[in-house]
Parts: structure tokens; sequence; C-alpha cells
């Protein structure tokens, strides 16, 4: 027996059999729904009862779904409205997002995916009754300090981050390319006793080797050519602060050496000069190759890399904290909307939820290029599929050139191969159809095969 739900929804499809199959299905996961046959009917079913939710149809055969749509946020503005279509539209799109729709689904859709964007908005519309709005004390919870995410992975750092603070113990974090290391270190300075003093960033694989120990150390008058006065190398720089050292393990072993003097003593030896000069400051190190590794290797010093790794904080990839993506995306879609002067206000869950089947081995600066990319070139004030330019990511694997759908691993535990087959076909007749705006004839010459054959396609995939 489904578990018994307190939700309320209204179906309207003009097709007795997607109905049926709605109303079964939200019922097997203990909604109370009712079901309507055309939009005069939806809308005397709204005017009569406070619905949760109303999954529309676009077409409803005597009037338009964006009629009942409208209706539905005149009569009770909180019910979440899900728009469906096999009439793939961006405009109509839009307008019904624009309309208060919150979010528009094609057909043929993925049960389970339709499943979790309900889920997704009633969970959305009781935080928000519970909250009284969705900026309050959610969004403070998504945040700490420039950094943003809530997955539990995030939740120990920033409990870690607290604990660290204060204390003058060198920190080293560790995690993939893109992943935010800088702001973790940041976060660190901010939330310390040093927050005022300055706080200095090195990127030490930037950085030429013959140059790099007189940016760290500073250097005397004189010291090489070109040295016309004494210079205050970052070190001193940092004094009374934090110093955060990218990119460690591409430091050359000389000037590891030199570098395990500063972090053991606390002096620093300017090149070309012959006295010391004390420094007090936070050391906090970061780099995307496993130093452990690099040790074993004999390319990173043993004794340098206990020094820095007292505390050690890892930074997860974004494939491990997936949760945090909706909040990650609109972030980087507001930031770049006030940059670019453009009002877009959201993404599509529809498009969140085809992200989220990306990997992004670029991890966060990755998403943050996507959404850049997106805001530049959208033509409409909403993020959908289409903007996010979704074919050059979802079917692109980690290897930057196969689809994750080609995961070879997955074979010896078992897979559906006439799914994967059907979900390139089906992506791969979509395209078809978009680049030629519906032509039949030439969506059939771009995927050299005839007419009848992307005929029995479209059929097939429900695809007009």
């Amino acid at each position: 027996m489904p578990q018994s739900n307190p939700y309320k929804l209204l179906v309207a499809d003009d097709e007795l059999s997607m109905r049926q199959l709605l109303e079964l299905m939200l019922e097997q996961e203990g909604y109370n729904v009712t079901c309507a046959e055309n939009g005069r009917e939806a809308i005397k079913c709204i005017q009569k009862t406070q619905f949760d939710l109303l999954l529309c149809d676009i077409r409803l055969g005597d009037i338009s779904g964006l009629e009942v749509l409208r209706a539905a946020k005149q009569n009770h503005p909180s019910t979440v409205v899900i728009m469906i279509s096999a009439y793939s539209s961006t405009e109509t799109a839009v307008e019904a997002m624009n309309d208060g729709a919150y979010d528009y689904v094609p057909k043929p859709f993925d049960i389970g995916e339709l499943k979790d964007t309900i889920a997704k908005a009633l969970k959305l519309k009781t935080l928000a009754r519970e909250k009284q709005s969705l900026n309050g004390e959610v969004k403070r919870n998504l945040h700490f300090g420039k950094i943003i995410g809530n997955h539990t992975k995030m939740e120990q750092i920033y409990s870690l981050i607290h604990q660290v603070a204060n204390t003058v113990t060198n920190i080293y974090i560790s995690g993939e390319s893109g992943t935010g290391k800088e702001l973790i270190a940041n976060a660190i300075h901010e939330e310390s006793d040093r927050c005022k003093k300055p706080f200095v960033t090195i990127n030490c694989g930037g950085i030429p080797d013959a140059l790099i120990e007189s940016e760290l150390f500073g250097s005397k008058r004189g010291a090489f050519t070109g040295a016309v006065k004494d210079q205050k190398g970052l070190f001193q720089t940092a004094h009374n602060g934090t110093i955060f050292l990218d990119e460690i393990g591409e430091l050359s072993l000389p000037l590891q050496v030199k570098l395990l003097r500063a972090v053991q003593e606390k002096k620093i030896k300017p090149v070309g000069g012959t006295e010391d000069i004390e420094v007090n400051i936070r050391i906090i190190s970061a780099t995307n190759k496993n130093l452990e590794e690099e040790v074993i290797a004999g390319r990173f010093r043993e004794d340098l890399f206990y020094r820095l790794n007292v505390i050690e904080i890892k930074v997860p990839p974004l494939r491990e904290r997936k949760s945090d993506l909706r909040a990650l995306a609109q972030h980087f879609l507001e930031k770049y909307a006030s940059i670019m002067g453009k009002d877009i206000t959201k993404i599509s869950s529809y498009a969140i939820d085809l992200l989220s089947r990306y990997n992004f081995p670029g991890n966060i600066r990755e998403l943050e290029n996507l959404i850049e990319r997106s805001v530049a070139l959208a033509n409409t004030n909403i993020i959908l599929p289409d903007s996010l330019r979704l074919s050059m990511h979802k079917y692109k694997g980690l290897d930057g050139n196969h689809s994750d759908l080609f995961d070879l691993d997955k074979v010896p535990q078992g897979v559906a191969l006439d799914d994967i087959l059907d979900e390139i076909e089906r992506a791969y007749v979509q395209r078809a159809i978009e680049e030629s705006h519906g032509s039949k004839k030439k969506a059939a010459e771009l995927l050299g095969i005839n007419t009848r054959s992307i005929r029995y396609r479209l059929e097939k995939f429900g695809i007009d």
C-alpha cells in the first residue's frame, strides 16, 4: 500500500490514456489525485478546490493549458504548476514560466524524472510555507561565506573550518581542479582572528622557477639583473595574516628546501640578502595532485609534506555533491545575469535534472563556465535545456569523447542495451528536428536516413 500523502494534485490532460497513466503513477506515490479531461473542467475544479500542484497539458482541446495555468495562479497563487506537452516550443515554455509555472516538461517524459520533479516542487512549496520565504533561513543554510552548498560533506568542512580557524596550525586542502579550494582557504582566513590582516594567494605553478623564489621571499637591490631596489616578497606582504600556496605540488625540489625552512622557523631570507626576516603568518596550501604519491615518487619532500599537512581538508568533487547543483547554478545565473545586464531569473528544474546526469570533470569551475555561456547566449529570461546547450555536455563523457551512456564498466553488472540505444537514437532525432525547424525531410537528410525512417522514429519516440 502506498504511504498516505497530504498533497492534493490536479491532472489536466485531454488524452484518456495519459490521464490514466498519470493518475495511477501519482496515486502509487500516495498523492490525492483529481483528473480533468479538458481545460474548462480543470478550471471548475480549481474554483472549487485548492490544489497543491497542477500537472497540466499545454493542449487541452477546448482551451489552452496556459489559460488553466493563469486561472490556477489567479485563484490560488501558492499552487505549483508543471506544464507538459508533446509539442516542443521554446516560446510556449517561456510564456508558461513567465505566467508562474514551476517547470515545463516535454513529452515523452521519463516517469522517474517526472516523479522527482513533482517531489522537488512540493518540497519547495512546503519549505516556503514553513519558513515564509525561500530567501530566509533556507538560503542562509546554503551559504558559508562565499561557499555554497549544504551537502553533508560540505557541512563537515564548515565544522572543521570553525574548529581550525583561530589556530596557527598549517592547513592542507586537497581536491580536484575546480572544486573551490581557494574559497575554503579564504573562508578559514575570514573566520580567524587574522581576518583584518592580509590574505595573500600565490599560484606556485603559474610563476617561472627563476622568479618564484624572489616572489615568495623578496629580493635585495642588485641581487640579479633588473633588481634596482629592495623588493618585498609575498611572505612579508602576508605578515600577521594568511598566505595561501596554491598548486604547491608544482614547486621544484630546490625551492621546496627553502620553503621548508620558512614553514618550520617562520623566517625568510630575501634573494641576495644576508639577514633573516621573521614573519608571523598562517600557511594554507593546496593542490590537485596526490602529494603522498608525489612523495613516494621522490618529487615532493616528505618532511615538507608533513609540515604542511598538519590538518587536511578534502574538498569533494561536484559529482559527489549533486544536491548542491541547483543552488550553485542559481548563484552563477544571478551573478552573470547581473554582470551582463540581462533579466534572467530562473533555471528550469528540468534543465537542472538533465545537468545532474553529467559528471562535471571540471567541477564547479566547469559549471560556472557553462552557466556564464548560457546567460550570454540566452534569448529568453529563463534558462531552458536548449539555452544550456546540453547537447555538448549531457552526452560528453569523462574522457571528453564518449557519452556517459558508454560506461562499459557497468556491463558486468548488467545493462539495458535497448534502452541505451533508444536514448541515443531519440537524442539525435530530437536534435535533427530542432535543427531543421520541424522539417522531416531536412531532418532525414541530416541523419542520413529516408523520410519514411524519420516518420517511424518520430512516432516511436512521440516527437512532433
